[in-house]
């Protein structure tokens, strides 16, 4: 197999010198800070994010999803209840995600545990979806299982597609609906030259993720 060495792959990072000073006290209003910045920067999907779970049987398991809202008190993302994820996430509410923001030198990282949702705040973002999505919610209700093609997805969307013609509402399927991630710890990364890369962990150290006390503290890179 012939390749190129990834041993060689490096990026330089020119980045000024992040300072405890720059920071805000709130983890997530610092977040905020950044998603801003790295939104306006034209980064495609500034929201994907990098959401590890741990399985039943104890291993981890990460995969990409779209995080779709967030205030004081955390993370909002949606998914099929039913899923591997979900599965996982009923089984153990601690979650890992990390927001790697290559093109600006920037990465989030947090730890905590997820709630579900209310049935009323499921459905108000349910309605705010495309319909092809809305559909494609009941098309794929066995999320994470094996199918035998293609062909048998196209075919249960299509079926779906004529019993809720254009103009009539789909409704939210009773196995789809969202998570808050609750932080307990948050690291913000930000790249500087020679690997003296600038790190600050925010720890929750009384009360809760939104109005509970938090410190902050400098990492060696």
């Amino acid at each position: 197999m012939n390749h190129f060495d990834p041993a060689e792959l490096r990026e330089s990072y020119g980045r000024s010198p992040l300072r405890l000073s720059d920071l805000v006290p709130h983890p997530m209003e610092q977040f905020h800070t950044w998603f801003t910045q790295v939104h306006g920067s034209g980064v495609v999907e500034p929201n994907a994010m990098i959401l590890s779970t741990v399985e039943p049987s104890g291993a981890p398991r990460g995969r990409t999803v779209l995080m779709k809202g967030y205030d004081s008190s955390g993370l909002r993302f949606f998914t099929n209840y039913r899923s591997r994820k979900g599965r996982a996430l009923e089984s153990d509410p601690r979650v890992s995600v990390v927001f790697p923001w290559h093109p600006m030198s920037l990465q989030v990282m947090i730890m905590g545990s997820v709630e579900r949702l209310s049935d009323a705040e499921n459905d108000r973002y349910f309605r705010s979806r495309p319909r092809g999505s809305q559909i494609g919610a009941w098309a794929s209700e066995q999320q994470s299982s094996p199918v035998e093609g293609r062909a048998e997805l196209d075919e249960r969307y299509e079926r779906l597609r004529h019993a809720w013609p254009d103009g009539v509402e789909v409704p939210r399927p009773p196995y789809w609906g969202g998570y808050r991630v609750h932080p307990g710890e948050m690291e913000f990364w930000r790249g500087s030259p020679d690997r003296m890369h600038d790190r600050f962990r925010y720890l929750l150290v009384e009360g809760e993720s939104a109005d509970g006390r938090w410190v902050v503290e400098r990492l060696s890179p």
